[in-house]
Formats: structure tokens, sequence, C-alpha cells
């Protein structure tokens, strides 16, 4: 195998080997709706599975296409709180027979929007087997549609910061203190979303990431904006009782707004797509649990708008100062590595069989108990292989490189990419090409806490990250020209 894909890598590589100045960058974009057309629908996020007959804003596949001359890429962003491997391939499949573009060029994530239509089974939430079945084709339309618009452009990278937004999630104990997790285990040092003024906890375990990054396109013959993919690392918003979009999909509608994307010189031609991406948020939230007092509740929907608007603020000063060019190198690179699974010993699965046997559901069929939640997931996860494939990605557009995780990345991993970056700039999209649970360092492994409990949300090896970290960097480089082939 390692013959063959180091034969992959050169092939996406080539591009960085184009003469200075013969590239002309072109770009296209497109948003196809994939709100579910028969509701009550599936929403995931919670350890309860729930279903919503409202539609407060719609769902969206997201796609920017670019193509140097010689090769093409396309990076898609899919409101949705997560999004199966299988998909992922089977959209980019369609995708690549109809564009001519590898698939090894295309990237698909998801938001992390917890008020989406289900499509990965999480806790005790199953997606719509009849909206699944039709979701490769519709997100692969996305960026069947979004290359067919492809247009002479410029394009810039650049960022600004909004620290604002984001806090870390995760707060250690005091000394002395204690809880006991859904295991029975009373020595996690760390406790997730503790609540403002909680006396249990001496402050957060770790950074945050400010950073709003963007990578920019538009016309080269009006100036029109064409699209926008942008990344932070923040988890998501919430508080939406319905199928929303969340943050990611106002951001987009924020940002077109103020580009004037709707400006009637437009008329006629492919309207602006504006992408928020997920960065390393795996331990971020929105919530700022270090407050002297909590925040005052807000109706539904309006903290949404308040982020967005912030973000775009970072976003519309990052615009401000992009160098735009119409020359600029475009290289993919992907690989699978291999690693294990968590799984329960015989004797901790027998006692979450025990368990499961000796707890009445309740009235709608679901546990309410987390410790019989994570006894039901224990019992799942012995259907796992015992070692699963993670596809990691890296791509570059001239002096930016983007990296392609399919996990819920800690800051710290994303952090470290960003400081180890081959390049002028660097970001990562989390929840990338699949779904491979979170990925907390080995630090946090030892500090324990939600994040790093078994369950399909969190189940890779404890020396994941150092691998999937160690592997990542090799790919940029290899995009970046920067190490041998």
């Amino acid at each position: 195998m390692r013959p063959l894909l180091s034969l992959v890598i050169l092939v996406c590589v080539g591009s960085v080997l184009h003469a200075a100045g013969t590239r002309q960058i072109k770009a296209g974009a497109f948003a196809q709706d994939i709100t579910p057309t028969q509701l009550p629908s599936p929403i995931n996020g919670g350890f309860r599975g729930a279903f919503t007959t409202t539609v407060t804003d719609p769902m969206h596949a997201r796609s920017l296409a670019l193509h140097d001359g010689q090769r093409a890429m396309i990076l898609c962003v899919v409101d949705t709180c997560m999004i199966p491997r299988e998909i992922c391939e089977a959209a980019k499949a369609i995708a690549a027979r109809a564009t001519g573009v590898p698939a090894a060029h295309l990237l698909i994530s998801a938001t992390h929007s917890h008020s989406c239509a289900t499509m990965a089974a999480a806790f005790q939430s199953a997606p719509d087997p009849a909206y699944i079945a039709a979701l490769p084709d519709r997100i692969a339309q996305s960026m069947i549609k979004a290359h067919a618009n492809l247009e002479p452009a410029e394009i810039a990278w650049g960022k600004d910061r909004d620290p604002t937004q984001v806090f870390n999630r995760r707060w250690l104990l005091k000394d002395g203190e204690s809880y006991e997790n859904p295991f029975g285990i009373t020595t996690d040092r760390a406790l997730m979303n503790p609540g403002v003024n909680n006396k249990k906890v001496a402050g957060p375990s770790g950074p945050t990431d400010p950073e709003v990054s963007l990578l920019a396109a538009r016309a080269k013959a009006d100036g029109r904006p064409i699209g926008v993919l942008a990344n932070y690392s923040l988890h998501y918003v919430g508080s939406v009782p319905a199928i929303s979009a969340d943050y990611f999909g106002a951001f987009a509608s924020e940002l077109g707004r103020r580009l004037g994307a709707g400006d009637v010189r437009y008329t006629g031609k492919p309207a602006f797509v504006g992408i928020m991406s997920n960065g390393t948020s795996g331990n971020i939230n929105n919530i700022n649990f270090g407050a002297e007092t909590p925040a005052p509740r807000k109706p539904p929907g309006e903290q949404v708008k308040v982020v967005a608007s912030s973000v775009a603020d970072a976003a519309m000063r990052a615009w401000a100062k992009l160098a735009w060019t119409s020359d600029a190198p475009l290289a993919s690179a992907e690989r699978d590595i291999v690693l294990g699974v968590r799984k329960a010993t015989l004797e901790e699965l027998q006692r979450a069989q025990d368990l499961i046997a000796n707890t009445p559901k309740d009235k709608d069929g679901q546990f309410s108990d987390r410790k019989v939640i994570y006894a039901r997931e224990a019992v799942l996860l012995q259907a796992y292989p015992d070692r699963v494939p993670v596809k990691l990605q890296a791509h570059r557009i001239g002096s930016l490189t983007v990296a392609a995780i399919p996990c819920e990345v800690f800051v710290e991993i994303g952090l470290d990419l960003k400081a180890s970056k081959p390049l002028t700039e660097h970001f990562t999209i989390s929840l990338a090409n699949g779904y491979n649970g979170y990925l907390p360092t080995g630090k946090h492994h030892e500090l324990g806490g939600y994040e790093t409990w078994r369950a399909r949300s969190s189940y890779l090896e404890v020396e994941a990250a150092d691998k999937i970290t160690r592997a990542v960097k090799e790919l940029v480089a290899q995009v970046a020209g920067k190490s041998r082939i």
C-alpha cells in the first residue's frame, strides 16, 4: 500500500511545480438546499433523540470550487451535526464523475449544528433512512453546480480575531473536589460546562483560538463576491428548538449582506455563497463560565444572531486587509490512517448488558439515566471493528494550507498545526470527510471528562491525537512543497 500512497500524493501535489505566472484562477460557488422534505425530522446533538416539525431556516450544502488551470478542488460544508464517512464517499463519487475532479480533491465537512436533521446516529438519535438515501446526490449537486459556475477570479486569504465568542468549556476541579461519571468513576479532573460560579472548579483546562480565517473569491470581470469560506473554532451556539443552520447559516447570510452580494448590478449572475466551517472546537463553546453572573436568557435564536454578527465583524476586518491574486497554486493530498477503537472489557460489557436489561425505558422508548445511556453505547461499540480507517486531508491554495480531520478536534491540536504551518497561513476544518468522534489530546484523556468518555462520540485510541497530528503535518508539508515526495 505504501508505494501507491506515495504515487497518489505525488500526483496531487504536482500543481505546486507549475511555472510562476502561468495560472489563471477560476472560482465558483453554490448553496444547495438539503432541508428534509418530510417532517417530523429527527435532530441529534443530545443524549436523547428529538424530533421537530418546524424549520426556522433551511439547511444547505455550501460549496466553493477552485481551478488553477491544471488542478481543481471543491470545498463543501454541510449544515448538520456530523456526517458519516459513507455519505461523504458516496457524494464525492457522484461529484467526481460529473466534474472530473478527483475525489481526493473534494472536501465535505459538517458544521456541527445541533439543530439540523440527523445524518449520523448518536446516543439515542437515529437518522431517517429515506432522508439519508437522498443525501449523497443532494450534497453532490452543491459541488457539481459550484464547479459549473467556475469563472475567471481573484482569490485571497487572511484572518482577524474575535475572542468575545469563544470559551473553553472544560474546567479543572479544585483539589479535594470530585464528581461521579457515568461509569461510576470519581477520578475525572475536568468537568464540561460547569456552570457560572461553580465553587468546585478552579478555571478552564486550556486555551481558545479566537482567529477568524477567510478564503475568499471574487469575479475578475466585475469584482462581484463569489464566495467566502470562513473558519472559526466555536462548537455551535444552539437555542433554536427547530431545524436551523445555527450561527453558521446566519453568518453566511450576514456576510453576503455586508459585502453587497445582492446588488442589482449582479442580477442574473451566480449568487454569492458564504460558508462557515468549524475549526478545532472540540473543547470550545459560546458560554462564559468565568462571568460573575449568568448571562440573561435570550429569546430562541437571538444568541445565534449575536454571534453571527460579531464574527462577521471580524470577517469584514479580514476582508479589508486581503491581497487579491489570480495566480495561486492548488494542491491536495489525502491519507487514511488506521487507529484502534476503545471498547469495554468482557466484564464491563456484561455489567452494561445487565444494566440495560434491568432498566425500564421511558414512555418514548428512550433512557434517561446517563449510566444506562453509556451502557448502551458500550454494547453498540462492540459491533465496531477493532481498528478503523480515519481519512485525513491537506489542501493548498497559494500560501494558505487547509487541513481536514474527521473528528471534533481539541483546540490545542489546531493551535499546534497553526504554529507549525509551512506557509504563511493555515486553518483546520474539523468533522470533515466522516465522523470519528472527539479527538482529545493525551493530556485531556488523563483529565477525563465528557469528551473522553467511551461512546460512539468518543472511541478512538488514547494515542489518536498524536498520530493524527503527525500525519496531518506530513500532508500539509507535502502540499506546501516543503518535504521530499
